[in-house]
């Protein structure tokens, strides 16, 4: 069988995997251009308004805004919040998640509460953390953070579940202290499954803050999003959807590149 990845036998040049896997990226995007175009098509013929969500008009208004530097405040706005979010989440999950995987009984009993507690929506705490923290950054921090929280816990404690007992034991067998354990053994051993927990907890922040950013805030994506749909600035509303995507691809692309550098695995 012709492995198009390393080889093409007729041509007699080779392709390397990683310039394939560009190639069917790119072409991957290029298909959704043309559908977003095909889409706006389709709604001109009954919404004039439509023709302002076209990719042309999208990518000149995104120009526009880092242009004039109309959307670094709110760009760095949106960053902050996720990232502290996501610090905080580490911070608190990282040591829980230790502790679960290195006891059975605090595992067994944290089970049912933690599976329970991460089938709740963290918008559904909406209310209470406006009515506990107010307006502000403070309730956008609470349910990123809630939000991250699970992934990393989950992540970690397997992560700690698979360690070698033989590598516990060697420690052990030298005398080491449960804090030369911890940051020789069990923080190395586990660190593949953190960087998974991250992504996925990257993944889930970045949804959930848009709509965080509309709660009585006057700054980030989310507020941009309300504040163009008001001044029926649809084709800047396209450009900042645009950048979102952009930048959640760009996040969780640093993240995942992280993850092969430190497990590599074959693709």
């Amino acid at each position: 069988m012709l492995n198009l990845a390393t080889s093409h036998e007729s041509g007699g040049f080779k392709l390397p995997k990683q310039s394939l896997k560009i190639g069917l990226s790119l072409a991957g995007l290029a298909v959704l251009l043309l559908l977003w175009s095909l889409g706006v098509r389709w709604l001109e013929q009954g919404l004039g308004l439509a023709a302002m969500l076209a990719p042309s008009e999208a990518f000149a208004s995104l120009y526009e805004l880092f242009s004039y530097n109309e959307i670094n405040e709110d760009l760095i706005a949106s960053l902050r919040r996720v990232l502290f979010s996501l610090l905080m989440a580490l911070a608190i999950g990282i040591p829980i998640g230790i502790g679960i995987g290195v006891s059975n009984i605090a595992n067994q009993m944290t089970s049912g509460a933690f599976q329970f507690l991460r089938m709740i929506s963290p918008l559904s705490w909406m209310p209470i953390a406006v009515m506990v923290f107010g307006i502000g950054d403070a309730p956008i921090y609470f349910l990123l953070t809630i939000t991250a929280i699970w992934p990393i816990i989950l992540n970690t404690s397997s992560g700690v579940r698979q360690l070698n007992p033989q590598w516990l034991l060697l420690m052990r067998s030298m005398s080491a202290t449960r804090w030369e354990t911890l940051w020789r053994v069990i923080l190395p051993g586990i660190l593949g499954h953190l960087l998974t927990g991250l992504r996925v907890a990257i993944g889930m922040c970045w949804i959930l803050l848009i709509p965080c950013e509309m709660l009585g805030v006057s700054s980030g994506l989310g507020y941009l999003i309300l504040d163009t749909r008001d001044r029926l600035a649809y084709s800047e509303l396209m450009a900042i959807i645009v950048l979102i995507g952009a930048l959640g691809f760009l996040l969780d692309a640093s993240v995942q590149q992280l993850h092969r550098w430190w497990a590599p695995t074959e693709d």
